[in-house]
């Protein structure tokens, strides 16, 4: 049932006519409200602000901080949450997108209701890159600003799904497939258990128009194109695999999730006692005991290495090639390198007293301080829409 008929689909965001709703929450809104409440606890109390486009995912979002608060369904969110709508400016009559779902979540009771225009600045890495960078800049600038220490994102289960998809496609590593992280830093995912069809069901119920962004369904993207053409023929039960491929891949990156956790605490701990630092930026570590590691931790270790020497991620090409260095060693002779990495960085196998090293170092002079080593030696995944 719905407060209201939802007007004019895909034009604006808008509405509702009245609030809150007096019929029952849907499932769907049950769901969406406990998960919320589950991922919100006291370090997340300072006034959440909910990440919204106007689109169903987020507005479904809304509705579901808004009555979380109403409701003190969540003890924690008793003192409100609030809501960013970033506008990027990229297509005719964003203001107006951004104004009325800024609106919208003002009728709902979110406070304060922040509208941050950006300008997409070309990187090279890609217009939808580069407008995520934007977004999440404003997203967490606005945060600051008004104190807020969680920032929510209505990711959903179908994107997580594409997410996967195109981590396979890409060949990725394990923490590629895990997708999109539940949390990461500022930002919360509470509706990546619920798909799209459960978030148009709560905008329905709650009365509210959406908008839809031209983009999501522009064959341009290849995410579109997964989103509106592959995952829809994977899952039809003719030509394709049949129901069901959508949450099979979720569940996938629920474990790859798991897995990539368990390997990276291993790797730092075996970075933390193989590695020794010496002049400027330099670490080293004993080629024995990278021998005695497993595959998938050593190569995490190495890679933690060259970010702890240069600040640098390096590709699993260049990890492999100074892998060389140390199974070579094990097995008798093999190069000692030089391996050369990104930043500058080289890695070589020296015999400091009496004991092979795996070194790595700045090949030339270079100006840098040191990062903190991670051990994920996948890349990033593509960048996700603002849903």
């Amino acid at each position: 049932m719905s407060a209201g008929p939802v007007r004019d689909e895909g034009t604006t965001p808008a509405g509702p006519e009245s609030w809150p709703p007096a019929v029952r929450w849907p499932p769907a809104l049950h769901r969406a409200v406990h998960s919320l409440g589950s991922m919100t606890d006291a370090a997340t109390a300072a006034t959440p602000l909910v990440a919204l486009s106007g689109g169903a995912d987020s507005l479904a979002l809304a509705v579901a901080t808004a009555e979380a608060v109403r409701t003190r369904a969540n003890p924690v969110l008793a003192a409100g949450a609030g809501a960013v709508v970033v506008d990027h400016g990229l297509q005719p009559g964003s203001a107006v997108v951004a104004r009325r779902a800024a609106a919208v979540a003002r009728q709902l009771g979110l406070e304060p209701v922040i509208v941050e225009q950006v300008t997409v600045a070309s990187t090279g890495a890609g217009p939808e890159a580069d407008a995520r960078q934007a977004r999440y800049a404003a997203l967490e600038s606005a945060a600051r600003r008004v104190g807020s220490t969680a920032i929510l994102t209505a990711h959903t289960r179908d994107d997580q799904a594409e997410q996967v998809l195109l981590g396979l496609a890409r060949g990725s590593g394990t923490r590629s497939l895990a997708g999109i992280p539940r949390q990461r830093g500022l930002f919360l995912r509470p509706l990546l258990d619920l798909t799209r069809q459960d978030t148009e069901s709560i905008c329905r119920w709650a009365g509210l128009q959406w908008w839809e962004d031209p983009a999501n369904a522009d064959p341009a993207y290849l995410r579109s194109r997964v989103r509106t053409r592959i995952l829809p023929r994977l899952e039809d039960p003719d030509d394709g695999l049949g129901p069901g491929v959508a949450a099979a891949l979720a569940r996938s990156a629920d474990m790859a999730a798991e897995d990539a956790d368990a390997l990276e605490l291993w790797a730092g701990r075996e970075f933390g006692r193989l590695a020794e630092y010496g002049p400027g930026s330099a670490v080293s570590l004993t080629v024995e005991g990278l021998s005695a590691l497993p595959d998938a931790v050593r190569y995490r270790v190495l890679a933690a290495a060259a970010v702890a020497a240069s600040g640098q991620r390096p590709s699993r090409e260049r990890v492999l090639a100074v892998d060389r260095l140390v199974s070579g060693r094990s097995v008798g002779g093999g190069s000692a390198g030089p391996v050369e990495l990104a930043g500058g960085l080289v890695a070589r196998r020296r015999r400091t007293d009496g004991y092979a090293r795996l070194v790595f170092d700045v090949g030339w002079p270079r100006s840098s301080s040191r990062a903190s080593p991670s051990t994920d030696t996948s890349t990033d995944p593509p960048p996700t829409p603002s849903r």
